[in-house]
């Protein structure tokens, strides 16, 4: 295989965003200034005038993801490492959990809107049986296993010409790398600034996540039609099935396996605790999660060891025993449950 046909491919289709002008650094420090500005003045809002605490913490979320989707629609107009933003998004989850599925990625933020819609349109979701909830959940270790050994066999097989041009491969995760192109997949924004592996609409490029990967790695006579099933599979999977992606997303795996060593059960730090003698079982938690995380409702009490929470704090925010769900950082409480059956006193 020709690893310089395949990377130049690569650079063009995918990984070569230089269509759009970086402008001057004072115009890019405006638009990151901004950005931050509106999510700040949209949490600032919401913490001042929603009083009602079941929604408080969804909506800061939903605007959270909002200024997450623009923030990684102008970071894809920039031809930077994608392979060291691979290693940041992992390197955080040692730290911060899964919250990034929770909180910030673009694909998990569509996923959000469909359920808004089923919402809207007054249709009920689907329940996965939890058996099978828990196999797409183990199945994410063993598609991360193999993405990332993939890139080893094909360098083995044939390897590029020189270092200096693995090296760019591997920034750009093209040639042999290409396949870590997977892992950063669900962070794609669907608003693209190239035409490749997009369709244009006034203008506009839309694209979803994955179907860059389609243009890449499937023939070309076949690459539009198995991207429209996919992307067909998906809309319909996650309007039915909340979060229907994230049970088996390789990105979204965390340290289930690696905090089970002794010298790394403090990862992650950010995390889900529960206060036995507050709860009652009445199951709210269970019902609420949008990924059918049922840990939080089984666990007896303690530190919620789990690899399938993505730390949206749906469950913490809907429960409504005081202090019977944190989230903390190490020993530090972040945020707690309240009751909310009941207005609040004054002492």
């Amino acid at each position: 295989m020709n690893w310089e046909i395949i990377g130049e491919i690569q650079r063009i289709t995918v990984f070569s965003p230089l269509a759009v002008s970086h402008g001057n650094l004072a115009l890019n420090l405006f638009k990151i200034v901004a950005l931050a500005a509106f999510g700040a003045a949209g949490v600032l809002a919401i913490l001042i005038w929603n009083k009602n605490l079941t929604t408080k913490v969804t909506h800061i979320r939903l605007v959270v993801q909002i200024v997450s989707f623009a923030a990684f629609f102008y970071l894809f107009t920039f031809l930077f490492s994608f392979l060291y933003l691979l290693i940041i998004v992992f390197a955080v989850t040692i730290v911060l959990g899964r919250l990034f599925c929770g909180w910030f990625c673009p694909f998990g933020f569509l996923m959000d809107l469909e359920a808004m819609a089923r919402k809207a349109f007054k249709i009920r979701y689907r329940l996965l049986p939890d058996k099978l909830n828990r196999i797409l959940h183990q199945s994410r270790y063993y598609i991360l296993l193999f993405f990332l050994l993939l890139p080893t066999v094909l360098w083995l097989s044939n390897p590029p010409g020189s270092l200096r041009f693995a090296e760019l491969m591997a920034s750009l995760l093209g040639g042999p790398f290409a396949p870590y192109g997977i892992l950063i997949a669900p962070m794609m924004p669907f608003i693209v600034p190239w035409k490749s592996g997009a369709i244009s609409v006034f203008t506009i490029n839309l694209t979803y996540p994955y179907v860059s990967e389609f243009v890449v790695f499937i023939r070309q006579n076949l690459w539009q039609v198995s991207a429209v099933a996919f992307v067909g599979l998906m809309l319909a999977g996650s309007f039915f099935v909340r979060r229907f992606w994230c049970r088996f997303c390789p990105t979204g795996a965390s340290l289930a396996v690696v905090n089970r060593f002794k010298g790394l059960k403090w990862a992650p730090l950010l995390h889900l605790d529960k206060d036995e003698k507050k709860c009652t079982k009445c199951g709210v938690c269970k019902r609420v999660c949008s990924s059918q995380v049922t840990d939080v409702y089984e666990q007896k009490g303690g530190k919620i060891n789990t690899s399938m929470c993505m730390l949206c704090l749906r469950c913490a925010e809907i429960c409504p025993y005081e202090d019977a769900l944190k989230l903390k950082f190490g020993n530090k409480t972040v945020f707690k449950s309240r009751n909310w059956l009941e207005p609040a006193t004054s002492k």
